[in-house]
Formats: structure tokens, C-alpha cells, sequence
């Protein structure tokens, strides 16, 4: 009997991917363990391994799909004696449409199983016949009034037929009036939707839409790129932390004279390797990274995260960095950075970063945590504050190390400072709190040698 190869699930979070590569194709033949396909999600491409021995007979989605849903039929595995005649291919979904659907229908009864993006879909039974409706109402219950044309371009365009405002007899929209949208000679009008409003199923606000935005450009200005998956998840994560996540912000400047001798004095006394090279070259990012996860050590009410009618207080102090990659951004975790010696967590800092670009990181690297730090310092920014990655309860940010003019006792003097802001997720760290810990934090920064107290 055939075997149905299935969509897997890289993370238990993952609910789709994209069929990045099939490494095998229809009529091979592969033993358990053999490489048959890569799968890519938002923060990883992974090698897809079959578990049984057979012939491929039927490869239903094809490489490059994305969308992709956990535990869809991908290919299908045909064992000895069978052909791919005797193959019943289950019928693939629709590919979801490049433009978004019209919005002014009504989100009524769910229908019994709604079309997606994944490789099968098999609805239950048929989903009521509400996309016939001629004239759907908008969100706010006003009926539009517009010509069969009309629809049909606006629809293709990807426009909401309810935010153009109608010329034609008693406001009907006609083709003319989504023609003047497209081109951006007239401008959408606001809709229960768009100006604010909850969107159906109570989901918050997304601001403009895609055709909304398009109109305020002329045609050709600007190239189209689509959001691949990590963009899309960046946004979506992100949007939710600022809208649910009552943020507050705390700075301080910690002057770093210190920690650049103790850094320039370790570097120079790092043994060398056959070529003359040193083994390893701290950063002061890896001074930030060991005296934070201290600091959390010091004062562990800090270490915390929000969950909901609890809140849990972590025994280790595991610190994700952030990393800037094509397209997105990645947090892969420092496990345990208290613990580390400032060699280690410099490695393994590299080791993740270099990784993290090249999408070879596993779920495990990149999921979990309670904090992070994010540094700008590289890119000369003096200041910031960061976005708290849920289910996080802080993120410290770092600027650049310079020299600056201060008073000390009535005396002007020189040194070198650097700016932290820690952004703190109130329903669980409060301003007293997150304050305590930032001096710590900055009492460590001033005199690095208290690290390894």
C-alpha cells in the first residue's frame, strides 16, 4: 500500500512552510534516512529525511510552493509491486490569490472548511455560497451599489468596491471610478474598516491596505516585492508586541573606559594560532551579553516572562541576541550566558550569528529565552529603544561607545560612554524593578572585573 509523505512540523509552532526543494524526483528510488526534500520556514531551512524505503510515484507539490500546511501530503511513496497508475493523487488545493480577496463581505457563519494555501485540502462539506452574493454589504451594514465590471477590476485589483466613491446614478460605482483608483487620480474613501475599526472576529486594525497604498503612487514609481514568510512573521509578531504588550523604556549611560582596557588586555593575551592569527577577539558586545545575564542572576524578580494568569521566573539567564539577516531579523539563544566565560559566549555568539544567516539554525536555538539584547552600536546609533520579543519580558538596547564631555566635582572631563535603553513588559516587570536591574547592569558594565565575582 502507497505511503502519503507529509508536510512536517520543524517546530511545534509551525503551522507552514514553503517546499523550498525536492532533492529526489518521480520513479527514484529511497532507503530510510535518505535526503528527499528541503523545508523552509520563517526562520530555518531544513533537510526533510524519508522514513520508509520505496519509489516516489507522485510528487504533488511541486518545489518553490510556499504556504504549505503541516501534515498535507507532499508526495507519495509507492512500496514494492505498486506503479503510479495505482496512485490516487488527492486533489491539491488553490493556490492562494496574489491579490487580497475584497473586503466587503461579511464574515458570517464559518463555513464548514475554508480554502488555504496548503498541498491537499479536502473540505468536509461545501462552504455556504456567500461569495455569489451580487451585492455584499461593507463592515458598516451600508449597501454598495456598484456595475458587474466594476467589481470584476476591483476585485482583480485588489480593492475594496465599498472605499471608492461611485459617479455613476444615485453613487453606483462604475468602471471609470475604479480606473481613477488605479491610477491614482482619485483617492479611497474611509470604510468602517480602514478608518479603525475592529476588523470581523474582533482582530485589531491593520492600517492601510495593499490597494490603498498602491493608489498613492503612480503607477511605475516603484517596484512590488512580496513579503516572503520571515517578513511576514517579523511584522505580524512585532505589531502584536506594541499593540498587547504595555511597554515602558528606561536609560542610562555606562561609561566604558574600563571594560575597553580589560577588552584590549584580553585580545592582546589571546594565544595565537599556526598562521599568527589570534584564537579569539572579544567584542564589547560579549561584555554586554555576560554582564546583562548576570545582572538577571543578581536580581532574578527581573527574569521574568508574562503568561497569562502567571508569570515565570527563570533560573537561567538565557539571553537571545539579535541578528540582522536579508530580509528579517533572528534571535538565536545564549544558553546560560551567566555561566559562560566571556571566550565562550563570543563563540557561540559567531557560531549563531553565521548560522542564523545562512538559515541553518534549529528550532531550539532560536525559540525560548526570556530576554534580549539588541546592539546598533556598530552602526553609530547613539540611542534606541527596542521591541520586546514576546513571550520575552525585556530587550536591552545598545548604541555606540564614544567619547563624550562630562563634569565630574566641578571638573571637565573626557571619557568614553555608552547609552542603554531596556524596554520592559510592565505586566511583569515593573519601572522600580527594571530600574534595579539596569544598575546592576550598568555597575557591572563600569567595572567588568565584578563579573566574575
Amino acid at each position: 500500500m502507497s505511503i502519503n509523505i507529509t508536510m512536517p512540523a520543524l517546530s511545534p509552532t509551525m503551522e507552514e512552510g514553503k517546499l523550498a526543494k525536492w532533492h529526489v524526483k518521480e520513479g527514484d528510488t529511497v532507503s530510510s534516512g535518505d535526503v528527499i526534500a528541503e523545508i523552509e520556514t520563517d526562520k530555518a531551512t531544513m533537510e526533510v529525511e524519508a522514513v520508509d524505503e520505496g519509489k516516489i510515484g507522485k510528487i504533488v507539490v511541486p518545489e518553490g510552493t510556499d504556504n504549505v500546511k503541516v501534515n498535507s501530503v507532499i508526495a507519495i511513496l509507492l512500496q514494492e509491486g505498486e506503479s503510479a497508475a495505482d496512485v490516487k493523487t488527492p486533489a491539491p488545493a488553490p493556490a492562494p490569490a496574489a491579490a487580497p480577496a475584497p473586503k466587503e463581505e461579511p464574515k458570517a457563519a464559518a463555513p464548514a472548511a475554508a480554502v488555504s494555501g496548503s498541498a491537499v485540502a479536502a473540505p468536509a462539506a461545501a462552504p455556504a455560497p456567500v461569495a455569489k452574493a451580487p451585492t455584499p454589504a461593507p463592515a458598516g451594514g451600508t449597501r454598495t451599489f456598484a456595475s458587474p465590471l466594476a467589481r470584476r477590476i476591483a476585485k482583480e485589483a485588489g480593492i475594496d468596491v465599498a472605499a471608492i466613491s461611485g459617479t455613476g446614478p444615485h453613487g453606483r460605482v462604475v468602471k471609470a471610478d475604479v480606473e481613477a483608483v488605479k491610477s491614482g487620480k482619485a483617492q479611497l474613501k474611509a470604510t468602517a474598516a480602514t478608518a479603525g475599526a475592529p476588523a470581523a472576529g474582533g482582530a485589531a486594525p491593520t492600517g492601510m491596505t495593499k490597494a490603498q497604498v498602491l493608489a498613492l503612487y503612480p503607477e511605475g514609481s516603484y517596484e512590488l516585492v512580496p513579503n516572503d514568510g520571515m517578513r511576514k512573521v517579523v511584522a505580524a509578531r512585532l505589531t502584536e508586541s506594541k499593540q498587547t504588550v504595555p511597554h515602558f523604556y528606561l536609560t542610562i549611560d555606562c561609561k566604558i573606559d574600563a571594560l575597553l582596557a580589560a577588552r584590549e588586555q584580553i585580545n592582546a593575551a589571546a594565544p595565537k594560532s599556526k598562521d599568527g592569527k589570534p584564537e579569539y577577539k572579544l567584542s564589547v558586545n560579549d561584555f554586554v551579553m555576560k554582564a546583562w545575564a548576570v545582572a538577571l542572576q543578581r536580581v532574578p524578580a527581573a527574569n521574568a516572562t508574562w503568561a497569562g494568569d502567571s508569570i515565570l521566573y527563570h533560573k537561567r539567564s538565557d539571553v537571545a541576541v539579535a541578528v540582522a539577516v536579508p530580509g528579517g531579523l533572528f534571535t538565536p539563544v545564549v544558553k546560560s550566558a551567566d555561566t559562560k566565560t566571556l571566550r565562550e559566549i563570543s563563540e557561540e555568539v559567531k557560531d549563531l550569528a553565521a548560522r542564523a544567516r545562512s538559515k541553518k539554525l534549529a528550532p531550539h536555538e532560536y525559540q525560548g529565552g526570556a530576554t534580549s539584547v539588541s546592539n546598533l552600536g556598530m552602526y553609530g546609533i547613539r540611542e534606541f529603544a527596542a521591541v520586546i520579543n514576546p513571550p520575552h519580558g525585556t530587550i536591552l538596547a545598545v548604541g555606540v561607545g564614544e567619547e563624550r564631555v562630562y563634569a565630574d566635582k566641578g571638573q571637565v572631563k573626557v571619557a568614553s560612554f555608552m547609552t542603554c535603553t531596556l524596554s520592559c513588559d510592565h505586566r511583569a516587570v515593573d519601572g522600580a524593578l527594571g530600574a534595579e536591574v539596569l544598575g546592576v547592569f550598568k555597575g557591572l558594565i563600569e567595572n567588568p572585573v565584578m563579573m566574575l565575582a
